[in-house]
């Protein structure tokens, strides 16, 4: 494998300048959500394409009808891999909560010596993205070359719904396709412990109305002899789950795969405490699926959820009434092969089936996502872990996680796999007042990615057959 200890050493002795590059890219208030950002959202673009440039990509910066991507290619011997990332941030609101102006990033000291970098963007997702851009230089400066054939693209919306992604994903299609893709807006499990997500959970999900009487009725009147819809959707819903957590819509644990071993054992050795996980909640009786543990249930078995539920009079005071209608918001978190049409379309049988002759249903489908998994042995993920376990001294947890919506749209539409690596923690405060991002994940994280890139390097010239020195 390509050696590793000069990029690293350049990586240690300029992290100060590593550091001032990330707060000069925090500086810029590349806001998405709000036009009236529009102008830093393209400044943010330029910076990070002319800094691009200058490391020897051919990078560019590409209009959409919103806000622009970035696109930058360089070459390498080993595999091609697209890495992605965004540069826009979510607004500060509420300013008042912030320790600082939350534009002007500093380094802060805890009390118990460890630091952490502070400002929006830290940790979601400028701090992230850097980390990759950092590795990238360390092998230019050391080698002049990097491990891998490379393709970035930095996106601009991911915080306002990535309106012009997916369209400029078909369009550049033929530019952007490589072996798989590299993302990093993920977390590690803690300090300590890296994490490489080799799973997302899909989703189905919708509104469903059920009517019952031709308007509200008067509840002393007709409370008996008159059917109550929100009584009856009440029920209709409660009966999705049996008595031991199971759902009960017609095949819908068709396509759901038990846990490798490998999986298993990496999460086993986490020592997940599910009383305290609740208990930070104000919860103390585990719910959901028998015979799963609460780590299981979160990262592997699929979901039935009530999200919403109203009907009748909900305002201050009392109104005595049967309404007319009731309505309910739901959503279902799919793992492995489970097809969201099939699941919404069984809960729709669902429905109908328990309805009686006079009260109608109407359905609002919202969309659905397949759920994204890789194998745990897999080439790319196997290298990726290598890498992590050399940096950080501890295996990296081989977690699942909720709906991340670019890693559908690359599956789809480039046809590519995604490797999810993060170095964020959960303490972060993304999206919050004073998001914040450990030094030791900036440092580490530019760390792992000049070691993921040579063991992507190396991984590839096995697969030719080339003899690597180990």
């Amino acid at each position: 494998m390509t050696d590793t200890a000069k990029p690293l050493e350049f990586v240690d002795n300029h992290l100060d300048e590593s550091l001032d590059r990330l707060f000069a890219l925090m500086r810029v208030q590349s806001i998405s959500t709000d036009p009236a950002y529009a102008a830093h959202c393209q400044t943010a673009a330029q910076l990070l394409s002319d800094e691009l440039t200058g490391l020897g990509f051919a990078a560019r910066v590409a209009p959409t009808p919103g806000h622009p991507m970035v696109v930058a290619h360089h070459d390498g011997d080993g595999p091609h891999v697209l890495f992605y990332g965004h540069y826009d941030v979510q607004p500060v609101d509420p300013i008042e909560l912030w320790r600082r102006d939350p534009f002007d990033p500093a380094l802060e000291t805890r009390a118990d010596g460890s630091k952490m970098i502070v400002g929006r963007g830290a940790s979601d997702d400028k701090g992230q993205l850097r980390t990759f851009i950092e590795a990238c230089r360390a092998w230019k400066e050391t080698t002049g070359k990097l491990p891998c054939r490379v393709t970035i693209l930095f996106e601009g919306e991911e915080e306002s719904g990535s309106e012009s992604l997916e369209p400029f994903l078909h369009v550049a299609a033929e530019e952007l396709k490589a072996d798989f893709a590299l993302i990093c807006d993920t977390s590690m499990w803690d300090t300590q412990t890296p994490g490489l997500t080799i799973g997302l959970r899909g989703m189905a999900g919708g509104q469903v109305t059920v009517r019952g009487p031709s308007r509200d009725l008067h509840s002393g009147l007709y409370g008996g002899p008159a059917r109550n819809p929100l009584q009856l959707l009440s029920t209709i819903l409660a009966e999705m789950k049996d008595a031991d957590g199971h759902v009960t819509l017609e095949g819908f644990y068709d396509g759901v795969p038990e846990l490798s071993a490998d999986v298993q054992a990496s999460w086993d050795a986490l020592g997940f405490d599910a009383a305290q996980f609740l208990g930070d909640v104000g919860l103390s009786e585990p719910a959901g699926e028998k015979g799963y543990g609460a780590l299981e249930q979160s990262w592997a078995r699929p979901t039935a959820e009530i999200n919403g539920m109203w009907g009748g009079y909900i305002g201050e005071g009392y109104k005595t009434v049967i309404p007319a209608e009731a309505h309910a918001k739901l959503s279902f978190r799919l793992v492995g092969d489970q097809d969201p049409d099939q699941v919404w379309a069984a809960f729709q049988a669902h429905v109908r089936a328990r309805l009686p002759a006079d009260c109608t249903a109407e359905f609002k489908d919202r969309g659905g996502s397949r759920a994204i998994s890789l194998a745990s042995d897999s080439a790319p993920v196997a290298a990726t872990r290598a890498a992590l376990d050399a940096e950080w001294g501890k295996s990296a947890l081989l977690a699942s996680g909720g709906s991340i919506p670019v890693v559908n749209s690359i599956k789809t539409i480039l046809g590519m796999d995604s490797v999810m690596v993060g170095f964020a923690l959960n303490d972060d405060q993304i999206h919050s007042p004073n998001e914040k991002y450990d030094l030791k994940s900036f440092h580490k994280g530019i760390r792992s990615w000049v070691r993921i890139l040579a063991q992507l390097g190396a991984m590839q010239r096995v697969e030719a057959g080339e003899a690597v020195p180990a």
